[in-house]
């Protein structure tokens, strides 16, 4: 049987020219963590640090350690990496074993028989990507850094949301492999269910040993078993599944999975397992035409969804550093606000299955992006072998998991070709077109004809269209953000939002522990540095005024005002785009996670903790959710209520036309009916309908709320709130004696481990809200006072 030894211990890290001393290595690990450890770079978290730690991308490095192959049990012994970041040459005494170039691969070396000094030397990711260049010519792209020449995690080089923090180092786990006769070098699981029979196909490749040796395989699944022989090095063994229990996306049902487990027998001697966990469940993208354009509808189990979605970036720039329990956390916070897609984006990674896993079995749909973001690709070699081999095996390698609904082929490179000035700079050079429409759709329909492939996000379909053309396929909605107001978002409906976004900085807590002892302002040197964004903060400025007065040197009020316009940004768009469904199927709100503490389009934060946005996505994402807009005609308002549980919702809708001093100008009570998966529309009858800036619209049905403000909260002429405070079970209670407009508990500023169950909240005068908290070790009413805020008048 295959033996399998874990290389974790003894490894140190030095600098090929000998200089320095040896430090201990970590691995799986990278250069920055081990650094870290050793007290020789500071936190490039905190401060400004991430410029002094600049210097470490720039260097060669090389880990080593003793390596002993030799085996008299096992007629060969693989070293096998499941990833090296990203430049390296493997030595085992000095003899070379083998180069490689690409973050997104694993690599296997023969050292049968072999011991001695390993060594893995890690040229700097620079030096590669700034050869690449030299030899096939520049490339456009969004930032100045290099990433395009290489093929390394793009957002390692800095993004408008993430420090340059350029990595080297074995970043997953290494092993030796010992084995005999033959072993399974390649598992390909189809699988697919029909008329309620679950269909399992594992083609397998073997490598061998012994050529001669007879082989055949077992595989087994839902107390089904079957084998088949091997020829030569390939076979193909199929099982039926009768009564297959369907997998569902989180609110659609549950999400069975099945073990499979494979074994290569020589004679009825095993030699090689594999086991894998899978799920039954159809799956279609419907792209067809119709009168509104070009559709774009995930249909799982017969089902249309609306697509709940958060974009997902690699969760910590150091990426050795995310742990099982990391993984299964943040997306169990995904979970927790109602989302059900996650789309891996383009500048990132293909997660480990860790990942994967935890999307399995909370039933989150993966979007998986292909590691193309932002630039023009060249398409010559080095690049173009690699590109195609790190597909082929991520392909395979993410295949078993029924989470994986999409290969998506990059990130806006289709758009930045035609409206980024790319196209008259290239002057014909290659820039990826091959990969995305030629390339990768191949691989994908030759190793994975499951699942659909979309050449890019945003992308129309084919060139027939502009490839943000929001009436078909994917759009990406960035104008509102850095132009316009996000009320914008409401004049049109695209058929399928992949991204939109608005910023915020991180809770108090995360900033004051990332900006140790500076003077907090919006323009602070360390608040600064940590706005990658271009014009990040001007943006932020530009559309806090437009509702509200910025605050002019308070920093806390500066700081809860840009949170509160960040949520009320992102429900704009999602109530909008929520109440056209069918004709838009999907919004994937930019982004759900930080991989370190910055001012960001994110709902979580750099250390974890949730924004004020992140309790608004779960309103948002709700199966039945009310929001009030105009009527199509232009003329007057009514109320959607969209319903995407199965079941019907059938009551009664409580219309409130009031004044903010609490004055109930009029009242009605029609009726509301929406069946399940559908939207239902009720006209707000016309004399209900706020006029001027002293008057709103509330509408209420079965504890669901939805307001309309007619004017931006700056004409609003708000009474000064009031409100009490008392400690709750738990928490605390706020009563209101005026309206409270967005009141929000920051419970870090209780304590920097206290979490609260929700974010903001509006209360009318007399009412009141029970907020949970967590983590807050010293609980009295006048400190939680201290630590709540909400919209107050205009001065």
């Amino acid at each position: 049987m295959r033996q399998v030894t874990p290389l974790t211990d003894g490894w140190i890290l030095r600098h090929p020219d000998g200089t320095g001393d040896a430090l201990p290595a970590s691995v799986p690990g990278c250069v920055h963590t081990d650094l870290l450890a050793a007290g020789l770079i500071p936190d490039p978290f905190l401060g400004r640090n991430e410029a002094e730690v600049e210097w470490v991308g720039r260097r060669d490095w090389t880990y080593e350690t003793d390596l002993t192959a030799a085996s008299t049990a096992h007629e060969q012994t693989d070293l096998v990496f499941d990833g090296l970041d990203t430049v390296a040459e493997i030595l085992l005494d000095g003899r070379s074993l083998g180069r490689v170039r690409n973050m997104h691969r694993s690599y296997r070396f023969d050292v049968t028989g072999l011991s001695g000094r390993l060594a893995v030397r890690f040229a700097s990711a620079y030096a590669e990507a700034e050869a690449v260049r030299g030899t096939l010519g520049e490339r456009p792209g969004a930032y100045a850094e290099p990433y395009q020449y290489v093929r390394k995690m793009a957002c390692s080089f800095g993004w408008d949301w993430g420090p340059t923090l350029v990595t080297a180092g074995i970043w997953r786990p290494v092993r030796l492999e010992r084995w005999s006769t033959a072993r399974m070098s390649r598992v390909r699981p189809l699988v697919t269910v029909e008329d309620g029979v679950g269909r399992v196909e594992l083609a397998v490749d073997v490598e061998r040993s012994r050529v001669e040796a007879p082989l055949t395989v077992e595989a087994s699944v839902g107390g089904v078993r079957a084998r088949a022989k091997i020829d030569g090095t390939h076979g193909t063994v199929r099982l039926e599944v009768p009564d297959a229990r369907l997998w569902w996306p989180r609110g659609y049902g549950e999400q069975p999975m099945y073990e499979v487990e494979l074994t290569l027998l020589h004679g009825e001697d095993p030699l090689d397992v594999w086991r894998r966990r899978i799920g039954f469940r159809t799956l279609e993208l419907d792209t067809s035409a119709d009168a509104h354009g070009t559709g774009f509808t995930l249909v799982v189990n017969g089902e249309r969804l609306f697509a709940r979605g958060v974009n997902w970036i690699p969760d910590d720039v150091f990426p050795s550093r995310i742990t099982r329990e990391r993984y299964r956390r943040r997306l169990e916070q995904a979970a927790g606000a109602g989302v059900d897609l996650v789309r891996v984006w383009g500048g990132g990674i293909y997660e480990s299955e860790d990942f994967y896993d935890a999307c399995d079995e909370l039933g989150l749909l993966v979007w998986q992006d292909f590691p193309f973001a932002c630039a023009a690709y060249p398409e010559e070699q080095p690049l173009r072998g690699e590109v195609e081999a790190e597909a082929r095996e991520n392909v395979v390698r993410l295949m078993p998991h029924p989470s994986l609904v999409l290969w998506n082929g990059n990130n806006e490179n289709l758009w930045g070709f035609r409206d980024w000035d790319w196209e008259p700079g290239l002057a014909g050079d290659s820039w990826g077109e091959g990969y995305y429409l030629g390339v990768l759709p191949r691989v994908v329909a030759e190793l994975d004809p499951t699942r659909p492939y979309t050449a890019g996000s945003p992308w129309s379909g084919s060139w027939q269209h502009h490839p943000n053309d929001p009436a078909h396929g994917t759009h990406h909605s960035w104008e509102v953000w850095n132009r316009t107001d996000y009320a914008d978002y409401r004049l049109n409906v695209p058929r399928f939002v992949a991204e939109f976004g608005w910023q915020a900085p991180p809770a108090y807590a995360t900033v004051r522990r990332a900006l140790p002892g500076e003077e907090l302002a919006p323009d602070s040197p360390g608040m600064l540095h940590h706005q990658k964004a271009d014009d990040g903060n001007g943006k932020l400025e530009r559309g806090l005024a437009r509702h509200f007065a910025v605050p002019e040197g308070d920093f806390d009020r500066w700081h809860y005002l840009t949170q509160v316009n960040q949520a009320r940004a992102i429900a704009a768009g999602i109530e909008h785009w929520r109440s056209h469904w069918p004709v838009c199927a999907g919004t994937v709100v930019w982004q759900l996670n930080d991989c370190w503490p910055v001012t960001s389009w994110a709902a979580i934060d750099g250390d974890g903790r949730e924004k004020p946005l992140y309790h608004e996505l779960r309103r948002l994402y709700a199966d039945r959710l009310l929001t009030v807009r105009g009527r199509g005609d232009g003329d007057g308002l009514l109320v959607a209520a969209v319903n995407q549980a199965a079941g019907r919702w059938h009551g009664t809708l409580r219309l409130r036309r009031m004044s903010v001093e609490g004055t109930v100008i009029g009242e009605a009570s029609p009726a509301l009916a929406a069946e399940g998966r559908t939207v239902a529309e009720v006209a707000v009858p016309e004399d209900l309908v706020p006029v001027g800036p002293k008057e709103f619209l509330v509408a209420d049905a079965d504890g669901l709320r939805a307001l309309h403000f007619p004017a931006p909260d700056r004409d609003i002429p708000y009474p000064q709130p009031e409100f009490e405070v008392a400690l709750a079970p738990d928490g605390i209670t706020v009563t209101a004696r005026t309206l409270v407009r967005d009141l929000l508990l920051q419970a870090d500023r209780l304590d920097p481990d206290a979490r609260a169950d929700r974010g903001l909240v509006t209360l009318l005068p007399g009412e009141e809200v029970t907020i949970g908290v967590r983590g807050w070790k010293t609980a009295d009413p006048d400190t939680a006072r201290s630590a709540l805020y909400c919209v107050e008048p205009t001065r």
